[in-house]
């Protein structure tokens, strides 16, 4: 899957490479040779020259996996060919790698363990059944808030059959706060304790295990929470079933690595861990590529590897040795030129960046970066607009390797030697990306530009956060809304009052307030600004104030809200915690805060002087909400900011200020001191990013990684090449994909005297066809719980029971929003037309195969839209549907239709139900010729006399085989007998 087959045609260009002669690799630029001619070869490497990243990247692989019928030497040259055949094409393409989380992980492995019983039944040995595709499983979805603040949210949902272990051996937790053993340093006020919510509110749950946890307000270790402890501790004795399964997949099956628990979420392990940027297998380098189930797939693409989200049943056919085929995409090219304001955090990069690409119709294509602009974006800003492409639609945002890359893999472990390597064969292969300006440029579909000199900075308000101000228009945009009538920005202050100004003492010094004073500045990492180059700016900018000199008047109601005890960590080992302290900056806890107006009442001196002199007082927070009103009642004008600005407000003091023109204050000898003295660049951003940030947070998953999982460690798993099943379990149990599974292919069987399971209309989307989230207590999957002996509170959900098809069977069409025309209202309901019942759609299904009567599927347009899911496949096919008859599909979910065995059939163009004067409450019969062929016209008859024709959906030679052997998994499963 991974080398070419020994009669690959490309074998003649692996090379040693250069200085490494251990190390072979397809030199893809030196492809023609004596075969085609020197002219023919040095037009192929002219050729190359002008071709996306991106598109080399399927290039390469093409020439590597070519075996003359998964992938042909035609699909190599068309997408040699990309300039004319995008768009036009379908081309096979094999990762690297996938990637999997546990809800769409667990129905993968389930599939595997039965393929390996459904072998050794038909005299195979089942040893040689596993993923020919190096794959990774992160079991990151398990985790639910049963206890917070020492308090039970839930109630123990253990799940399973009878054989599940009950929960009431977890002891309940202790009323009193438990005491954290934090020494008292100067400024204490006493002794931290895990129920003071006003100082320790927090669960640090996302610190680094191997980092130790702090009291936020000394530094000093704490041991980890009982609430984590708990949490956790019911995460495995709710999903023991699930878990045991996995760790005896990672037993038993070659290629697999699963990531137990508590480790982290699936994209950041890839990130952080996984991903390669080069492969190398037996000294054979190979650039890394990635398909996977988790939605932030395409993150990685701000690494240099290509890669991308794909359904369940995709993603298992890659793991079973298959490309996945992608029609030849349209690749626009984004240059990035200018310089950033300097003010412009990495938010407001990334944000702008996202805007233009919406606006720029790039939905469906890949999106490739360009231009003396991306060396400014850092790798965090890179793999950030790589997540953003369901934002503005794109398939994938690529930003080829070059130096920052390189420098951020030195940071995050990656050592030298393999560093070299890594650089010299992607230079090798022509996927460097030179940030030289000389060095020539791919051509593109078209070429979006972008100006990172228009990218300023914005804060929100005064009173609506869809209200942005640019920070150089501050001053004057704060006047118009005095001068307004009172609305949604208007205060309507009196031309000969707006500026009053306003006398208070405060802690034995006098003040002055006036109109646009700030009184509260609050930093919270929440959301976006969780992004630590954004608070790191913060610390930095606080860092050069103190040093200038520079103070923040106390009666300020300053403060720090981490996101979570990682954010304390980083600002605390990057040294710039203690300054941020200084300026009245300090950690208060964990938790929303200021954001939802849970602020500490101001200074009662400072609220008579606002309400006296009936002055707009500001706050500006970097939360996200703002309304009037919502941090204090006194307090009318309150402005949304990043963390940097924050701070430099409230420095300043005022919101009617001028940064370019005018000083934040004064500092040591009387020195007027301006935001651009002390603002962090980018530059320094980016160092201490890597350095502080990046380093510790790689050094510590590694470190995790190799020390394991205390439980996961301990978890008992059987010892068998097959799986017991257990037949009381729901949870995990055998599927019958399998049932019949042949050596050869079959003819099509025709499908005679087929009943409509469900008449459907247009946009039906996998949603109302795959089931997902809670398990209703009137559906068919709730039936067949409760005869399992579960109560409700057990049912937990549909992702949970991903490993057991008879509850996603019985979910199938589930839908409450289901509308089935011949219900007439939305409902997941439907006629059993031999008996005239009306029953759950499962319940229909299982009367039509009791009786041996083929059910089908008749729909309207775009059918199977949403996201790729395998049980809106794996589900119809299980309730026996063996074909749908629809006017148009998602491309995805028909490729998925073919890939399980249930044939895709269009009405000709111009006709539909409607059209045909189609009931639905007819018998069909289709009749498949001997030899099917791409596309191929079928006639259809009904009980009524009526005839009428469709259209075979199946593109190419291949999807016919997989249709023929029944399906991708039975096609590979044949391989093993």
């Amino acid at each position: 899957f991974f080398l070419a087959s020994p009669g690959s045609p490309y074998q003649p260009v692996i090379e040693a490479l250069g200085s490494y002669p251990q190390k072979k690799f397809y030199n893809v630029s030196k492809l023609g040779g004596a075969k085609y001619g020197v002219a023919l070869s040095q037009l192929i490497c002219f050729t190359l020259d002008t071709l996306p990243y991106s598109i080399r990247v399927l290039f390469e692989s093409s020439i590597r996996n070519c075996d003359g019928f998964l992938v042909k030497e035609t699909d190599a040259m068309n997408i040699l060919d990309w300039k004319t055949k995008q768009n036009n094409v379908e081309v096979p393409f094999c990762p690297a790698r996938v990637v999997l989380q546990d809800f769409t992980g667990i129905p993968a492995m389930v599939d595997f363990a039965a393929m390996r019983e459904a072998v050794r039944n038909a005299g195979g040995d089942p040893v040689k059944v596993n993923p020919a595709c190096p794959t990774d499983l992160t079991v990151d979805h398990s985790l639910q808030i049963d206890f917070s603040k020492c308090a039970i949210q839930n109630a123990p949902n253990p799940g399973g059959g009878d054989s599940q272990k009950p929960m009431a051996k977890l002891s309940p937790l202790k009323a009193q706060p438990r005491k954290l053993p934090c020494r008292g340093q100067t400024g204490c006020k006493g002794p931290c304790s895990a129920g003071d919510s006003s100082r320790n509110s927090g669960p640090f749950s996302a610190q680094i295990e191997n980092t130790p946890i702090l009291c936020p307000f000394h530094l000093q270790p704490v041991p980890e929470p009982e609430t984590v402890l708990k949490n956790q501790e019911m995460e495995f004795g709710r999903n023991r079933e699930r878990l045991q399964f996995f760790k005896w997949s990672s037993k038993v099956f070659k290629n697999i690595s699963i990531i137990p628990p508590e480790t982290g979420m699936a994209h950041q392990v890839n990130l952080e861990y996984l991903s390669r940027v080069v492969f190398e297998v037996k000294d054979f380098l190979y650039p890394d590529s990635v398909v996977g189930t988790d939605s932030h797939t395409t993150m990685v693409n701000g690494l240099g590897i290509l890669g991308w989200g794909v359904g369940g049943i995709e993603t298992e056919a890659v793991m079973l040795g298959m490309p996945v085929t992608l029609t030849l995409p349209e690749v626009v090219g984004c240059e990035l030129t200018g310089t950033a304001s300097p003010l412009a955090t990495s938010i407001d990069i990334v944000l702008s960046i996202t805007k233009h690409l919406r606006q720029a119709d790039v939905a469906g294509k890949f999106v490739e970066f360009f231009g003396s602009g991306v060396s400014q974006l850092s790798v965090a800003d890179r793999t950030t607009i790589a997540n953003m492409c369901p934002e503005y639609g794109a398939i994938l945002s690529f930003f080829p390797v070059d130096n920052v890359t390189l420098k951020h893999l030195k940071h995050t472990g990656f050592d030298k030697a393999k560093l070299e390597v890594m650089e010299a064969y992607l230079k090798a292969v022509k996927l460097f990306r030179n940030d030289e300006s000389s060095s020539r440029e791919p051509e593109y579909s078209q070429v979006v530009q972008i100006s990172l000199s228009s990218i300023i900075p914005y804060v929100s308000g005064p009173k609506r956060s869809q209200d942005r101000v640019a920070v150089n228009n501050m001053k004057s945009d704060f006047q118009a809304c005095l001068n307004e009538k009172s609305g949604v920005k208007g205060f309507q202050i009196a031309v000969e009052k707006q500026n009053d100004i306003v006398p208070v003492q405060y802690e034995g010094n006098e003040y002055k307030l006036s109109h646009g004073c700030i009184v509260i500045a609050a930093v919270i990492s929440c959301t976006n600004n969780c992004n630590p180059s954004v608070m790191l700016a913060a610390g930095l900018l606080a860092k050069k104030a103190v040093e200038a000199g520079l103070v923040v008047k106390p009666y300020i109601r300053t403060s720090l809200s981490p996101g979570s005890g990682m954010v304390t960590h980083y600002l605390s080992s990057s040294g710039v915690l203690p300054y941020l302290s200084k300026l009245g900056f300090e950690v208060v806890g964990y938790g929303c805060s200021t954001c939802v107006g849970n602020t500490a009442p101001l200074p009662e001196a400072i609220r008579n002087a606002i309400k006296q002199g009936d002055i707009i007082a500001c706050g500006v927070l970097s939360g996200t909400k703002n309304f009037e009103g919502r941090l204090c009642d006194c307090v009318r004008a309150n402005y949304l900011a990043s963390p940097p600005l924050v701070v430099a407000y409230a420095i300043a003091g005022t919101v009617r200020i001028d940064f370019e023109t005018e000083p934040l204050g004064t500092g040591f000898n009387g020195k007027s001191i301006y935001l651009r003295d002390i603002w962090p660049t980018r530059r320094e951003l980016h160092t201490v990013e890597e350095e502080c940030v990046i380093s510790s947070m790689f050094k510590a998953l590694k470190e995790k990684m190799e020390k394991g999982n205390k439980r996961w460690n301990l978890l008992e798993t059987p010892e068998s090449t097959l799986f017991p099943w257990d037949l009381k379990s729901t949870y995990i149990r055998c599927p019958s994909f399998f049932d019949k599974l042949a050596k050869e292919p079959v003819s099509p069987q025709p499908i005679e005297n087929a009943h409509v399971l469900l008449h459907l209309g247009d946009s039906v989307t996998t949603d109302h066809i795959s089931p997902a989230g809670s398990i209703a207590r009137s559906s068919a999957a709730a039936k067949y719980l409760t005869n399992k002996g579960l109560t409700p509170r057990e049912f937990n959900s549909y992702g949970a029971r991903r490993g057991n098809d008879a509850v996603m069977t019985r979910g199938t069409f589930a839908n409450i929003k289901l509308l089935n025309k011949f219900i007439g209202k939305p409902a997941p309901k439907t006629i059993h037309f031999p008996s005239g019942q009306t029953l759950d759609v499962f319940e229909a299904a299982e009367l039509y195969q009791k009786e041996g009567i083929p059910v089908i599927i008749l729909a309207g347009k775009k059918y199977g839209l949403g996201s790729s899911r395998d049980w809106a496949a794996k589900g119809p096919f299980l309730l026996g549907v063996k074909a749908v008859l629809a006017e148009s599909y998602e491309k995805v979910h028909k490729s998925q239709l073919i890939g399980i065995g249930i044939a895709p059939l269009q009405f000709l163009p111009g006709e539909n139900p409607s059209t045909l004067g189609l009931t639905g409450k007819e018998q069909f019969s289709i009749l498949f010729p001997p030899e099917l062929s791409p596309r191929m016209t079928l006639d259809i008859k009904t009980s009524t006399g009526k005839v009428f024709s469709v259209i075979a959906l199946f593109e190419n030679d291949m999807e016919i085989t997989l249709y023929k052997y029944g399906g991708s998994l039975n096609f590979v499963a044949r391989r093993f007998l």
